[in-house]
């Protein structure tokens, strides 16, 4: 038995993203594409003597390891297996924090598939599943190492879709945090309280081209974010002037993704925008 697993832990990025109601117990109802990008951290886990979980972050800084969800995953598993032991994670920092590229539950993913390796695949994957959940709304699709899939619910109902081509993908995180809560806020406040936003009829057949994608692209967190934050309305009109076949914010922001026919036109978009407007990564969809 192996006492270390290396895992990668993909960002993802979401083409398209509508909020539904805000349910009974708080959180809301959401329907999103979620697209698996090439960028991604690296989680070692090495099993050790003892019982507890130890983190060791590199890269990039990711608060307090108790909230950290690499640590919760390590713990989820743990609790479920017959002879718990102890583990410790290296996590080497790629994907930006808090930038809705879903480092955080990538990581989490990550930690659930190491540990459960290393404990020779003691908790059945679907009960994983339900792990992956309860950690939050884009773990189980990090989990799930799909390329592409269809996500409802909280994002824990998931469909997966044949992959698309493998695109250039540039992402620009300007210099500016955006709370998940705090977008959700906004986003309430800005809807009238009587109005109930439909389903979109979701058809997996819809989206096998960059075309189908692009024509159903859209985020319900563009219009709150961009009147409240204009560095990233600035960085999203600096993006979508670059010719991109399709231009989104992912997530709740502040990360903005565009995807290209050629790793050309993403390099000159890449040249063209400069540092004026955050960070830029180029990477592919995966």
């Amino acid at each position: 038995m192996s006492d270390s697993v290396t895992e990668q832990a993909h960002a993802k990025a979401n083409l398209f993203l509508r909020v539904l109601a805000r349910e009974a117990d708080g959180y809301h109802s959401l329907e999103t594409l979620f697209c698996r990008l090439e960028l991604a951290d690296t989680l070692t886990v090495r099993r050790e003597a003892g019982q507890g979980v130890t983190l060791e972050v590199e890269g990039g800084e990711c608060g307090p390891a108790a909230e950290n969800l690499a640590v919760r995953g390590a713990e989820a598993i743990l609790q479920l297996v017959r002879k718990p032991f102890a583990v410790h994670l290296t996590l080497s920092k790629r994907i930006p924090v808090g930038a809705g590229l879903g480092g955080g539950s990538a990581d989490g993913a990550a930690a659930l598939r190491a540990v459960n390796q290393l404990a020779d695949n003691s908790v059945p994957r679907a009960e994983v599943f339900h792990l992956a959940a309860r950690l939050g709304a884009d773990v189980p699709f990090c989990f799930s190492q799909a390329s592409l899939a269809l996500g409802w619910g909280h994002g824990e109902r998931l469909m997966a879709l044949p992959a698309l081509p493998s695109a250039p993908v540039l992402l620009v995180t300007p210099p500016v945090a955006v709370g998940t809560a705090e977008a959700y806020n906004w986003l309430d406040g800005a809807r009238s309280t009587t109005v109930r936003r439909g389903a979109l009829a979701l058809d997996g057949g819809a989206l096998t081209t960059w075309s189908d994608v692009a024509r159903m692209a859209g985020n319900d967190f563009e219009s709150v974010v961009f009147g409240r934050i204009p560095q990233v309305r600035e960085a999203f009109e600096a993006l979508a002037r670059t010719g991109p076949l399709l231009c989104r914010m992912t997530g709740s922001g502040s990360t903005l993704i565009a995807v290209y026919r050629t790793e050309r036109e993403r390099d000159d978009a890449r040249m063209a925008l400069g540092k004026k407007h955050g960070t830029l990564t180029a990477t592919r969809t995966s």
